[in-house]
């Protein structure tokens, strides 16, 4: 596969990026297919995609928003997705923020192994991108929450990406693996576990919500068998909600 071509700017970003964040080991590489898949894991907020980018072998491509690729759409969907449940006092800050943060945003996640995904009809050029990329032996990682409780280890996930699978099987005749993945940066620590086959003979429903609901449960069965630590949440929440890995009650929307 041919690796993606960046400019000097991001260059020294992922750098910087690298020694302020900090080393975080990949546990389970082993689970992944020979040749490829996709690997789903929990958002948690920005340490998905950065770890994404920082930590998983170079033939790892990641969905990404692609209004975070266009300077006129960062600001709106910053805001919305990262800081909007901020507390009110503190939100023309971070709306102030989100259009500071827009030239550096584009540039990062242009530069970045990323695939632009939309929600609209665009979504066929984030398909027919990750079937190529998939078609290469690339590794697809999708972060796909949404922001509906699932436990204290995830939030429930936007079903749909599963028709990857659907499209791949009809042009390849081979069965996609998805393979569950829990970030835990507080353990400093990203955790994959072993994968399920698409099958191509049940409907896509029937497809979305079995994957989907072993990928949920694999998660969380891999983050509650880890030693106590704090989960960070999808939502950028304030962090006196935060739960443990141990917990079971429910985070306030």
């Amino acid at each position: 596969m041919e690796k993606k071509k960046t400019t000097i700017l991001f260059k020294i970003i992922k750098v910087l990026v690298r020694i302020f964040y900090g080393k975080m080991e990949v546990v389970g590489l082993e689970n992944l297919p020979k040749n490829h898949a996709i690997i789903v894991g929990n958002h948690t907020q920005m340490n998905g995609p950065i770890a994404g980018e920082l930590f998983m072998p170079d033939n790892c491509y990641i969905w990404c928003a692609g209004q975070m690729m266009n300077l006129k759409e960062v600001p709106d969907y910053a805001f919305a997705d990262f800081w909007s449940q901020k507390p009110k006092w503190t939100r023309p800050f971070y709306k102030l923020a989100s259009y500071i943060i827009a030239p550096l945003a584009v540039c990062i996640f242009n530069n970045a192994r990323t695939i632009a995904v939309y929600r609209d009809m665009r979504i066929m050029s984030t398909f027919k991108e990750t079937l190529k990329m998939l078609k290469d032996g690339a590794n697809i990682l999708i972060f796909p929450e949404k922001d509906e409780k699932y436990n204290n280890i995830l939030y429930k996930f936007q079903e749909n990406f599963i028709d990857v699978a659907k499209l791949y099987y009809k042009k390849e005749d081979t069965p996609l693996t998805f393979v569950p993945m829990y970030i835990a940066p507080k353990l400093k620590k990203m955790y994959i576990g072993k994968g399920i086959n698409f099958n191509g003979e049940n409907s896509i429903e029937d497809e979305r919500k079995r994957i989907c609901d072993y990928l949920s449960n694999e998660i969380t069965d891999i983050a509650r068998n880890l030693p106590l630590h704090i989960v960070i949440p999808y939502r950028n929440i304030p962090k006196k909600y935060y739960l443990t890995n141990k917990d079971i009650t429910e985070v306030p929307r």
